[in-house]
């Protein structure tokens, strides 16, 4: 049994020869002396680096991409996109159920609920600083130098003087890049401006809509006397709820790229005057 085990042994111990030879001269050109342990442990070492080399290949190149099944580029890209448009969907199909509750409570004599909104916390509210625009410092200078001899003031106090009487704010000092034209179904004047640039009231009003469409991103109205309405689109973060009174100059929102009508940050801005749309740059100066 003794001898049976050394054997065994010896046989893998036993060593063996690989030549390389010249076939015309005889002359030896390359050999390698091993065991069998040795060749055992040599192949063991070479299938494991194969094997770790073919996964690396498959792992982090391209080459796995012609695997059957396996989604390339394009198919991945397009699987990101649908989630973020059902996400968006789903958002919206959300705030019209709301919308519905809430018509079905008025109706009902009760209480609507307030629509819910994300709040960016990557923006700083306390960072941001609040100053009078030279353009509505003019405003009100060439106001008040109009009223200076006028006689108004023997007029009644609730005398309805139209909108050419109310003094705007810019929402947003910028660029005009996209004036009115209703012509091409564009009623409002598109302003670029700063990144998280804050929106401000127009003038004194209260909010009748603060909403997200999949178009136009979050969008805000306010409704003011004489049968005038302000629409702001395409913010990045709404800052006022339904039902809340607002100050002229006062900050609703903040700039923003969202909606897939958007091309850019900016901030689509809209006048409409007893149900029809005007062109803002003729009562604002941006």
């Amino acid at each position: 049994m003794a001898n049976s085990i050394q054997g065994k042994d010896q046989g893998w111990k036993k060593a063996f020869r690989f030549l390389i030879i010249n076939d015309k001269t005889l002359e030896e050109i390359f050999h390698l002396r091993f065991t069998k342990t040795e060749a055992f442990v040599l192949g063991g070492l070479l299938l494991f680096l194969v094997a770790g080399l073919t996964a690396s290949l498959f792992f982090f190149t391209r080459v796995k991409e012609l695997i059957p099944g396996y989604p390339d580029g394009n198919m991945r890209r397009t699987i990101v996109m649908n989630a973020m448009l059902l996400d968006s969907l789903e958002n919206e199909l959300r705030i019209r159920d709301q919308y519905f509750e809430n018509v079905r409570a008025i109706v009902s004599g009760e209480e609507p609920a307030s629509i819910s909104y994300t709040r960016d916390t990557s923006i700083n509210l306390s960072e941001i600083s609040f100053s009078r625009s030279p353009d509505d410092s003019l405003l009100r200078q060439q106001y008040e130098v109009e009223e200076k001899f006028s006689l108004s003031l023997t007029e009644p106090a609730v005398a309805d003087r139209g909108i050419f009487s109310m003094s705007f704010i810019a929402p947003v000092r910028g660029l005009v890049v996209n004036s009115f034209n209703a012509a091409n179904d564009h009623f409002g004047t598109d302003i670029v401006a700063g990144p998280n640039e804050v929106i401000k009231a127009t003038l004194d009003g209260t909010v009748i809509s603060a909403t997200w469409t999949l178009e136009t991103g979050y969008v805000i109205q306010l409704q003011h006397d004489n049968d005038l309405i302000s629409v702001y689109k395409h913010n990045r973060e709404l800052l006022k709820k339904d039902g809340i009174k607002v100050k002229a100059g006062e900050a609703i929102a903040i700039i923003g790229n969202l909606g897939e009508l958007s091309t850019g940050p900016h901030l689509h801005f809209e006048l409409w005057y007893k149900g029809q749309p005007i062109n803002p740059e003729d009562y604002i100066v941006f």
